[in-house]
C-alpha cells in the first residue's frame, strides 16, 4: 500500500496526470471508472484564483465519486501560491499538488511551472508557503531540470520533501526536451534509490501500453506512474495495465460499442456539468480519439463535431453503432 499523508492507494497506484483542457471532471469520471487510483485536476494559475477568474473557479469543481483527488496550482509568487492554496482548501480536496513541470511558454514566462526549474531556492520557498497554508496533503509534479546540463531533480527532491510534500511525481523529460525524444526514468530511480528520500515517487513519461508499464515498473522500483496523454481517449489504458500486472494477458481492445459508450458518458457528463452549449462543444476535440484507428470514419466524426444539438450527436453515435457493428478492433 501507498499513502500519501492520510490517503491510502493501492499497491503501486496508477495516477492520471493533470493535462489542461483534458482534465475535467467529465474525463477524470471516465478514467476513475476505468481502473485510475488517484486524479489530478487541470492545472489552476495561483493568480486567476486570486482574481476570482471564472475559468480558474471552475476548475475547482470536483465530485466525491472521483475521490481520492488532488487539485493542482501553479505560480511564481509565494504569497499568491499560499493563498491560492487556501482557496483550494475550501473545497475540501484530498491533495493539493504543485505544478512545477508544465514547460508550456505562457506558463514558464511568468516564472511558473517548469520555469520554477531555473530557481530551486524559489522552488522550496513557494513549496514551503503552501505547506505552511494548508492542512492537507502537498505533492508536487516536476521534470528532471531546465536543460540537461541542469538536471537538479536529487536535490529538488530532498530539499521539497524537507519543506513537506508528502509525495513527488516526476517526468522523464527536461524543460527543453518539451514532449520531445523519450523520457528517461533512470534519475527518477535514482531518487526513489536515495536513502534520505522516505515519501513516494511516482514516475512519468511515455507509458502507453501494458507491456511498457510492466517493464518500467519491475526496472525502475518506484511506488506507482502517472499516465497522461495515453488516457486521452483511451480510459482503457488503467484497467488494461493492472489486468497485465496480475495475469500476463493484454485485454482485447474496446470494441465499437465500448467506444460509443464512452463518448456518450463523456458527452452526456461534460452537458451535466457546463450547460448544453459548452458542453457539446468542449467534448468535440475528444471524439477522434475515441475512435481512433476505425477505417472509414472521417465522415462521422465530421458529423459529430458540427452538430450543436446533443440528441444530433447521439443519433450519429447510434449510426455508428450499426454501421460498425462488425468492426474487430485489430
Amino acid at each position: 500500500m501507498v499513502t500519501i499523508g492520510n490517503i491510502e492507494l493501492p499497491e503501486f497506484p496508477l495516477l492520471l496526470a493533470p493535462m489542461e483542457d483534458v482534465s475535467d471532471p467529465p474525463f477524470r469520471r471516465l478514467c476513475k471508472e476505468h481502473g485510475a487510483d488517484l486524479m489530478y485536476s487541470e492545472f489552476i494559475s495561483s493568480e486567476g484564483l486570486i482574481r476570482d477568474a471564472m475559468k480558474s473557479r471552475q476548475k475547482l469543481d470536483i465530485f466525491d465519486y472521483e475521490r481520492p483527488v488532488g487539485i493542482q496550482i501553479f505560480g511564481g509568487d509565494e504569497e499568491a501560491m499560499a493563498m491560492s492554496a487556501k482557496i483550494v482548501e475550501t473545497v475540501n480536496p484530498d491533495i493539493v499538488d504543485i505544478n512545477f513541470g508544465c514547460p508550456v511558454k505562457k506558463v514558464v514566462c511568468k516564472g511558473a511551472g517548469a520555469g520554477v526549474l531555473k530557481d530551486v531556492d524559489l522552488m522550496v520557498r513557494l513549496t514551503e508557503a503552501v505547506v505552511k497554508s494548508t492542512s492537507l496533503p502537498v505533492t508536487v509534479k516536476t521534470r528532471l531540470g531546465w536543460d540537461e546540463n541542469s538536471i537538479n531533480i536529487y536535490e529538488v527532491a530532498e530539499r521539497l520533501q524537507d519543506v513537506g510534500i508528502q509525495a513527488l511525481t516526476i517526468h522523464g523529460r527536461t524543460r527543453s526536451q518539451m514532449y520531445k525524444g523519450e523520457a528517461d526514468w533512470e534519475p527518477i530511480a535514482k531518487v526513489k534509490n536515495n536513502p534520505r528520500i522516505h515519501i513516494p515517487i511516482f514516475g512519468n513519461g511515455d507509458i502507453d501500453s501494458p507491456e511498457k508499464a510492466l517493464e518500467y515498473r519491475d526496472k525502475y522500483g518506484l511506488d506507482g506512474m502517472m499516465i497522461g496523454r495515453a488516457a486521452i481517449g483511451y480510459p482503457w489504458i488503467f484497467n488494461e495495465i493492472k489486468h497485465f500486472f496480475k495475469t500476463g494477458e493484454v485485454l482485447p481492445a474496446p470494441t465499437v460499442e465500448d467506444r460509443v459508450e464512452a463518448a456518450r458518458n463523456h458527452l452526456k457528463w461534460s452537458i451535466d456539468w457546463k450547460g448544453e452549449r459548452v458542453g457539446v462543444f468542449e467534448t468535440r476535440r475528444h471524439y477522434t480519439n475515441y475512435f481512433k484507428g476505425i477505417p472509414h470514419f472521417k465522415e462521422y466524426r465530421q458529423r459529430m463535431v458540427t452538430h450543436d444539438n446533443p440528441n444530433d450527436v447521439y443519433a450519429v453515435m447510434d449510426e455508428v453503432l450499426e454501421k460498425f457493428a462488425d468492426y474487430k478492433p485489430a
